[in-house]
């Protein structure tokens, strides 16, 4: 155990006002009666804290606060394997979305990086061992998504300008922001939307602006989002009033067989060693995509609609290639 997590160990012990026994503070911390002698000596002297040796009591408590310094202990430690462990997650959201946390958080980056080296670590290993690959990442203005942000965990309403690809068309909306999702290296906004009356989804880097109104947001319970959201397939959800049933191949059943499509989906093998993958999905645009992935190692089986329509693309697509 670390120095600065025995001094927040015994800070609990004796928290309780009850006085803790030597013995019971040596086994708790697994250290000597010399270095507990230590630790309490340093808590004293540097840290102010009012320690004492209760002998009616037979054992350590806190004595009465008297005049001088507050007794405190330091802002914020980590262990060594906690500090890895947020100096590992501050690199992932620094790949996830660069400039974005790095002005707040960087006080306290300082302060890990500290801790680190205080282990003979070198910080600077994290950035070049840890990465994650933005294949896909859309681009979008940093001062959109702050704004959202902002809004988000303020609970404030937003008006926004949308570009709508599929129909190549721009509209204003007042949205209330209710939850943000990194979806496969984009992120996307869950919102309620007051000119639909309803919960629509938006891809973030589709904002050409961004404006945080001075009202509050409406909240929507966590299971209506769920229902609306994480019931169905992909991203944009709705709710699922289709089962699709998928047959891959022995080849690549060994991956798919590993593979989360969807919380609620039904796998098996057959007794030819095909995988048989049930998910239910309301729109088909991002399972069609998913089905492409694997090629000619999957067939959709049913729904009817499903594989026509997979089957026509498939052609069509084959028609650029005679």
């Amino acid at each position: 155990m670390d120095r600065t997590e025995r001094f927040y160990r015994i800070d609990q012990l004796l928290a309780s006002g009850k006085a803790v026994s030597k013995q019971t503070m040596m086994d708790e911390l697994e250290i000597s009666w010399a270095t507990l002698k230590r630790d309490i000596a340093y808590m004293r002297e540097r840290l102010n804290a009012p320690i004492i040796f209760d002998s009616s009591q037979g054992g350590y408590r806190f004595d009465v606060p008297g005049i001088g310094p507050k007794y405190e202990l330091p802002g914020l430690w980590f262990s060594p394997d906690e500090t890895y462990a947020l100096l590992n997650l501050h690199q992932l959201l620094s790949e996830l979305e660069p400039g974005l946390l790095g002005p707040h958080v960087a006080p306290l980056l300082s302060r890990l990086e500290a801790i680190i080296a205080e282990h003979g670590d070198n910080f600077t290993e994290v950035s070049k061992r840890i990465r994650l690959a933005k294949i896909g990442t859309r681009k979008k203005h940093l001062e959109f998504f702050e704004s959202l942000s902002r809004a988000l965990l303020r609970r404030q309403k937003i008006r926004v300008i949308h570009y709508n690809r599929s129909h190549n068309k721009m509209s204003e909306r007042i949205l209330s922001p209710q939850r943000m999702v990194f979806y496969r290296n984009n992120w996307y906004l869950e919102a309620w939307c007051h000119q639909k009356s309803a919960l629509r989804g938006f891809s973030v880097d589709a904002f050409k602006s961004v404006d945080v109104l001075n009202e509050p947001s409406i909240d929507i319970e966590d299971k209506n989002l769920d229902a609306e959201f994480n019931s169905s397939y992909g991203i944009y959800g709705g709710k699922p009033h289709q089962l699709a049933t998928l047959r891959f191949s022995p080849a690549a059943a060994r991956w798919v067989a590993d593979e989360q499509w969807h919380p609620d989906q039904i796998g098996q093998f057959d007794d030819k060693g095909y995988y048989l993958l049930k998910v239910p999905f309301a729109q088909s645009t991002e399972l069609i995509m998913d089905i492409f992935r694997h090629g000619h190692h999957v067939e959709v089986i049913e729904p009817v609609e499903l594989r026509s329509h997979v089957k026509v693309t498939l052609e069509e697509a084959l028609k650029k290639y005679l």
